[in-house]
């Protein structure tokens, strides 16, 4: 028997198998955290992607279900991502380096490319928001000070609280969301992290510890 400390629990919504909920414990979580602070102050309506892997193809489902439009931005040439991304009934999708059809109100990076930062800025409407939801980023290049005018916002988010999973994990199940999955036996995981570095995958990797023979 394992025994943990109550607080420290979540409840998982039903019909989701272990390895269903295992990316909704992570990459859901921190893609909510960073939706929420990208939404503090502003009303949201049309909402950017940068990076569309584990954490933007759950919080996708989740904003779309709330009504926003979204728009997923890949790595230029990830047509596999851009038609999940579609699939998943976002607005629109294309490469990290195109510009939106029309000005974003709020914008997440998943993708720790820093270069990424000044597209993302010219992307959204004066008073819009730029959320790096990374726990690591490459060198954010020199900035305009035009970018940045207009009141934009630009924000990281780092932890999570048992706040987010309680209100998360109840409102993911409410809206449907479903991770697309590849799943590896715990023998593979440098095999998923080699993957998930080539993008030989779309959505989310979860490794299963014990595999069916």
């Amino acid at each position: 028997m394992t025994v943990a400390d109550a607080r420290f629990c979540s409840v998982l919504p039903d019909g989701l198998g272990d390895l269903e909920a295992a990316p909704l414990l992570c990459a859901g979580l921190i893609g909510f955290r960073a939706w929420r602070k990208a939404m503090e102050g502003r009303v949201v309506d049309r909402l950017g992607l940068y990076g569309f892997g584990a954490a933007a193809h759950l919080l996708a489902q989740l904003a779309i279900a709330e009504g926003q439009k979204v728009y997923a931005f890949t790595k230029p040439g990830d047509l596999a991502a851009q038609d999940l991304a579609l699939d998943l009934g976002c607005l629109w999708a294309g490469a990290s380096d195109a510009a939106p059809p029309e000005p974003l109100d709020a914008a997440i990076l998943f993708a720790p490319v820093g270069a990424l930062v000044p597209l993302a800025l010219r992307a959204v409407r004066k008073g819009g928001a730029v959320v790096c939801a990374g726990i690591h980023m490459s060198q954010i290049p020199a900035l305009d000070y035009a970018d940045l005018w207009g009141e934009r916002t630009l924000v990281s988010v780092a932890n999570l609280t048992r706040a987010d999973a309680q209100d998360y994990l109840p409102r993911a199940a409410a809206a449907g969301v479903r991770p697309h999955l590849r799943i590896y036996g715990l023998r593979q995981a440098g095999q998923a992290l080699a993957d998930l570095r080539g993008g030989a995958f779309t959505g989310a990797a979860v490794l299963q510890i014990n595999p069916p023979p």
